[in-house]
This record gives C-alpha cells, sequence and structure tokens, in this order.
C-alpha cells in the first residue's frame, strides 16, 4: 500500500514510528496530483511550495494533524492563495486572511496542498456549474462527483489529499461523499465557525470535512469543533474528544427508518444496498423501526425558496468593484450599468437563476407567499425531527436517490439536479448532524447510507458510523481509473 493510500490515523502512525517523514509524505502526494489529477481535475490551485510548509518538528509534532496533507474547497480564504468560489468574478482574488477553519488546521500543523474545484459559489449538486473545469468521479471519469463539494469528494477518493474542507447548505457535503465513496460529515449548524467562508445561504451554511475515514473524520472535528466571536451563529456546546468516543457495537440504541425515504424516485438498486446496511445495523445490535417524518415531501421546495432567497442577498456583495474582474471604464456610462456587465460576465448561469428565484421570491407582494410561508414550513420540518428524536437515537436513510450519474446528464435540467438534494435537504432545514458512509456498491458505483443525530449530537454520531464502517470495509475499497 502506498503512502497516499493511508489515512489520517495511519499516517501519523507511520510518523510516530519514524518510518516516514512530512516532507516525504508531502512530496508524494504532490507527485500524485501532478499524474492523476489532469484526469480528475479536483483542483483549482495546487500549492507547490507545500513541502516547504511542513515545519521544522517542535513541540507540535504530537498534533493529530502534524505534517498531514489536506486541501480547501476553493470558498475557504486562504491568505496567500486565491480564493475563487469557482467563479469569474472573483478570479485572481487573493483574501489577505484565513477563514478561521484554514487558521485552525495551521496552528496544529496540517499542510495545505492547495484550493479544490466547487460548483460556483456552492451552487450545484455535480460540479458542472464551475466556471474553471468538470471534475471527475474517480469511481468513473463519465460520471459527475457530485456537488458541490465535488472537488474535495474526488480528492479524497483519489488519495489525492488525506483529507478535505468542504461546505453542506442542502447536501453538498454527503451527496458528494455518496457518490466518490468517501465518508462526508456535516455536523450541526454553527458546530464549526463559518467566519471566511464565502457565503451562500447564510442560515443554512454548514462546515465540515470529507475524509477517508469516520475515525480521521472524529480528528478533524476535533479541531475545528468551536465558537467563534467572529460567527454569532457558533455555539458553545462542548467540543468533546470524538475519536476518543468511538464504538463497535451498537447494542441498546435505536435506530429509525424513516418510510419517506423509500418512495418512487429511489433507485432499486441503491434502494438494496440501503437495506443491507439497515440490517447491518440491527446485526450490531441496534434496534430498528419504522418512522415518518411526514413534512419530507416539502423539503426541496422549502430549500430552494429560503437558500435562493438568502442567496440573492448574499451575492449583491459581488460586483466587481471591490474585488475581481471589471469592466473598462469606457465601456459602460454609469454606475448600475457597470454593474449589470460586471454581474453578467462574471456570473453563471445557476447564479444568475437562483438569484432571480430569490429575488423574486422576496420581492413586493410575493415575499409573505414564497419567503414566509418557507419558513413556517421550516419550523415544521424541524419538529418532525425534534419529535423523532425523542423516540429513536438515530435515523438511517440512502443519502442520494442515484448513484453518480453521468457529466451533461441533468445539468440542462434544473429540478432534476435539484432533486438529488431530496434526501439530504431535510436535515439541513432542521440544522441536525449527518454523516454519509460508504454503505456498498451498485453497478460499480459507490453508495452512500445516511445518518442523522439530534443537534449537537457528533459524538454518538461518529460513534455509530465508525461501528458499521468497521464491520463492513467498504470504505477500504479503491477506484481503479486508468492512469
Amino acid at each position: 500500500m502506498g503512502i497516499t493510500e493511508l489515512n489520517l490515523v495511519e499516517t501519523k502512525k507511520l510518523f510516530e514510528e519514524k518510518k516516514v517523514s512530512p516532507q516525504e509524505v508531502v512530496e508524494a502526494y504532490l507527485s500524485r496530483i501532478k499524474k492523476i489529477d489532469p484526469k480528475i481535475e479536483s483542483y483549482l490551485f495546487v500549492n507547490e511550495g507545500a513541502t516547504a510548509d511542513v515545519q521544522h518538528p517542535t513541540s507540535n509534532i504530537q498534533s493529530p494533524l502534524f505534517g498531514i496533507p489536506i486541501a480547501h474547497k476553493d470558498v475557504f480564504c486562504t491568505a496567500g492563495m486565491p480564493t475563487t468560489a469557482a467563479s469569474k468574478i472573483l478570479a485572481d482574488y487573493h483574501p489577505p486572511f484565513d477563514a478561521t477553519s484554514v487558521a485552525k488546521l495551521k496552528a496544529v500543523g496540517a499542510v495545505n496542498l492547495g484550493k479544490l474545484n466547487t460548483d460556483e459559489f456552492t451552487m450545484g449538486a455535480s460540479t458542472e456549474t464551475s466556471a474553471f473545469q468538470k471534475t471527475r468521479n474517480p469511481w468513473d471519469l463519465e460520471r459527475v462527483p457530485g456537488g458541490s463539494s465535488g472537488g474535495s469528494a474526488a480528492a479524497v477518493a483519489a488519495d489525492l489529499c488525506v483529507f478535505a474542507t468542504a461546505t453542506d447548505t442542502g447536501g453538498s457535503i454527503r451527496q458528494p461523499a455518496s457518490f466518490c465513496g468517501v465518508t462526508g460529515l456535516k455536523p450541526t449548524y454553527g458546530r464549526i465557525s463559518r467566519y471566511g467562508v464565502i457565503s451562500m445561504a447564510s442560515s443554512l451554511d454548514t462546515i465540515g470535512v470529507i475524509t477517508k475515514t469516520v475515525a480521521d473524520a472524529a480528528i478533524a472535528l476535533e479541531i475545528l469543533a468551536g465558537q467563534d466571536s467572529r460567527d454569532a451563529t457558533t455555539g458553545d456546546a462542548l467540543v468533546e474528544k470524538y475519536s476518543e468516543n468511538l464504538r463497535t457495537e451498537l447494542k441498546g440504541l435505536k435506530i429509525g427508518i424513516p418510510k419517506e425515504y423509500f418512495v418512487e424516485g429511489l433507485d432499486s438498486k441503491v434502494e438494496k444496498v440501503i437495506r443491507e446496511g439497515i440490517a447491518q445495523l440491527k446485526k450490531l445490535g441496534a434496534e430498528i423501526s419504522e418512522i415518518s417524518l411526514p413534512h419530507t415531501e416539502f423539503a426541496v421546495p422549502t430549500y430552494y425558496v429560503i437558500a435562493s432567497s438568502e442567496i440573492s442577498t448574499n451575492m449583491a456583495r459581488f460586483d466587481g468593484v471591490r474585488y475581481g474582474p471589471t469592466v473598462a471604464n469606457e465601456e459602460v456610462e454609469n454606475l448600475i450599468e457597470m454593474y449589470f456587465e460586471n454581474r453578467t460576465r462574471g456570473f453563471g448561469d445557476e447564479v444568475k437563476r437562483r438569484i432571480m428565484l430569490g429575488t423574486f421570491a422576496l420581492s413586493a407582494g410575493y415575499a409573505d407567499k414564497f419567503y414566509k410561508k418557507a419558513l413556517q414550513v421550516r419550523t415544521f420540518i424541524k419538529r418532525d425531527f425534534d419529535e423523532t428524536f425523542k423516540k429513536v437515537d438515530f435515523i438511517a436513510t440512502p443519502t442520494a436517490p442515484t448513484t453518480a450519474f453521468k457529466i451533461g446528464e441533468k445539468i440542462d435540467d434544473p429540478i432534476q439536479m435539484y432533486l438529488a438534494d431530496i434526501f439530504t435537504a431535510p436535515a439541513s432545514l432542521a440544522g441536525v448532524p449527518g454523516i454519509s458512509i460508504p454503505a456498498g456498491f451498485a453497478e460499480g458505483l459507490p453508495v452512500g447510507l445516511q445518518l442523522l443525530a439530534p443537534q449537537f449530537a457528533e459524538s454518538k454520531l461518529l460513534a455509530v458510523a465508525h461501528a458499521f464502517q468497521i464491520s463492513t470495509g467498504h470504505h477500504l475499497k479503491k477506484p481503479t481509473f486508468n492512469l
């Protein structure tokens, strides 16, 4: 097994045993990126000087992340590196500061290999709306890696970094993790600071990670979680030693299976894999019961009204004046025309579509009919979860209704693309933590099992996911694409 195939825990062990140095590991990843990524296109920017960034061993060599090569989704501000949100309107933007997540990882010695592709401003479910390149799924180069964190998921699946940061607004960590056969953790809303991460929909955006294993995700969360004075939405809940609370059996736990997630539209081959996964949870000692989340059917339209409304507000700051490319003065006659031209040239079709949807939903005469009504429905969806978690400890569902679809298959059909979030959007609206873990394969493509837990119950969620993962070994399988 090559160095780049190892997970975080295994890599750290090699460091401790002095069998390999951090510099050698970073060099191995950079070499693999140079060789493999031209076929996958997960990186928008590669930090060629990453080897030099490995600090000379000091006291922080005891850090669980010292010398570990990671990468950031390209919405995380990184001082000295471009942060484009995969959009032309931010081409060549170099922020003068690090996002809180970036700073925390840097402080414990993690080495940033670069910035990873995403759907433009994280708006998409396939990483096809990026203004710069289309990332490909390592399991099948003709298929999408999912989105919007497709670059993060593809890079981890192809062993192009040990783990990657990512964001999840309606499923953007969990769905690509499912498509690429890796582990994707979306913590509770506010568990990790959003400071320095380019916003899409502020009441939904959640920071998380995509990793090779659940154990790796637990270690990363210990570093990233916590209150931040620069983000008022972060909670003061205790940051636990998640990696020390992992378990191997599920005796005494109650897991609910919502009937609304096993309906028409769920691929039969995916359902078979998920049913087998649920049987494995039962074998591990969990008590399985059918439950109902009755407002699930309203989740996708509710999500897109709220998200688009917040997008229309957040995108207003991108005008080509303070940063990003701008049209020449001689090309326009006034300020309004300059804004119009900058945004017309700078934003892609999906961003424009969501700005228009959100502006309409917030416009005079429609705000009560659409936005206010969506907020009311969101309350009902959250109440479904609150009541359900009084009866069961966890919820298990498919992560996505299908396996990875082909590049170009849905890009011209926004409704079908939006429905890719059908099983992930409800948890985002409720603000509860979720994780997608490899559950098996359907016709050679990965299938993810989604586990959900009450707010700030990440420790228990990770423990259950770990027990399932080590009992199945699906995460150990690697894509064998043509080099």
